[in-house]
C-alpha cells in the first residue's frame, strides 16, 4: 500500500513540474515601442514645429517642419546569446504624430533579455524590397542614387551666417557615390540601435527616446551653412549623419 501511495505522489509531483514548465515556456507577451522626441531633454511634439526656437551645438537657430524615419528588424537577445528577430518595420512620423506607438504582431516569451535592439533605416536586403505604404508616403530614393528608401527625412529652416532664413533638408539614405546609371556605395549607413537589457515579465511598453539635437552634435559638429541641402548625393554628409546617429537614441521608461 505504501508503495502505491509513493508512486501516486511521484506522479502528482511530475505532473505539477511538467505543468509548470509548460506554462513558463509558452508564456507569450506583447511588446509596444513608444517613440518620444526631445531637444536635449525638452520634449518635442508636433505643435513645436514651425517657429525657429532651438539652437544647435554650432550656434545656429533652427526650427522644424518635418521629421519622419523608419526603424526595422527588432531583435531580443537572451542571456545564452539566442536572438528573437522580428522582421518588421515602422515609419515614425513626428510631424503628424503617426505611428508613434508600434506593437509588432509577433509576441515574445517572458524573460530577461540582455539587449533589445533595432535597425535605424533598412539594411541592404530590406531596402531592396517593395513597400507600398512607403511608396505612397513618397519615402523612395531615386534610382540614380541606388533606389530603395530614405532612412529619415528631417526638414526645417535656420538662420544662416548672413542672418537670413534658409531651409535645410537633413535626409539620411544609403551613402552613394557616382550618382547616375551606375551608382556605387562607399559605406553602409543604416545602423543598429542597442537599447540595453530589459527584464520582460508581462505585456510591456518600451520608450525609445530620440534626442534630435544629437544629429548636429557628436562626433561631427554640424555646420548648417555648409551642409544644408542636396545632401542625398553627398556621401561625406551621409557618413557624418551615420556617425552622429550613434548617439541619438536611448532607452526611456519601461512599463509592464
Amino acid at each position: 500500500m505504501n508503495k502505491i501511495v509513493s508512486l501516486l505522489c511521484l506522479l502528482v509531483l511530475l505532473s505539477a513540474c511538467n505543468s509548470s514548465d509548460d506554462s513558463d515556456s509558452t508564456s507569450q507577451v506583447s511588446t509596444t515601442f513608444v517613440f518620444t522626441h526631445n531637444w536635449d531633454g525638452a520634449l518635442i511634439r508636433d505643435y513645436n514645429f514651425g517657429p525657429i526656437q532651438y539652437v544647435n551645438a554650432n550656434g545656429e537657430s533652427i526650427g522644424f517642419e518635418r521629421l519622419r524615419y523608419v526603424i526595422s528588424d527588432i531583435i531580443f537577445t537572451k542571456a545564452n546569446g539566442e536572438e528573437i528577430e522580428l522582421d518588421v518595420y515602422n515609419l515614425v512620423d513626428l510631424t503628424n504624430e503617426v505611428n508613434m506607438e508600434y506593437t509588432p504582431e509577433t509576441q515574445i516569451p517572458v524573460g530577461n533579455y540582455t539587449n533589445v535592439s533595432f535597425t535605424f533605416g533598412l539594411d541592404n536586403e530590406d531596402n531592396a524590397e517593395n513597400y507600398p505604404d512607403l511608396n505612397s508616403a513618397s519615402f523612395n530614393v531615386p534610382e540614380t542614387m541606388g533606389g530603395g528608401y530614405h532612412y529619415m527625412q528631417f526638414d526645417g529652416k535656420f538662420i544662416n551666417s548672413n542672418m537670413e532664413e534658409q531651409g535645410f533638408n537633413y535626409h539620411a539614405i544609403r551613402a552613394v557615390d557616382n550618382v547616375g546609371a551606375n551608382p556605387t556605395f562607399p559605406q553602409d549607413t543604416f545602423f543598429t540601435v542597442n537599447l540595453g537589457a530589459i527584464n520582460i515579465t508581462n505585456d510591456v511598453e518600451i520608450e525609445v527616446k530620440m534626442n534630435i539635437a544629437e544629429w548636429f552634435k557628436n562626433p561631427n559638429l554640424w555646420d548648417l551653412n555648409v551642409y544644408n541641402q542636396t545632401l542625398m548625393p553627398n556621401s561625406t554628409a551621409q557618413i557624418m549623419m551615420y556617425e552622429n546617429g550613434q548617439n541619438v537614441f536611448s532607452l526611456g521608461d519601461v512599463f509592464q
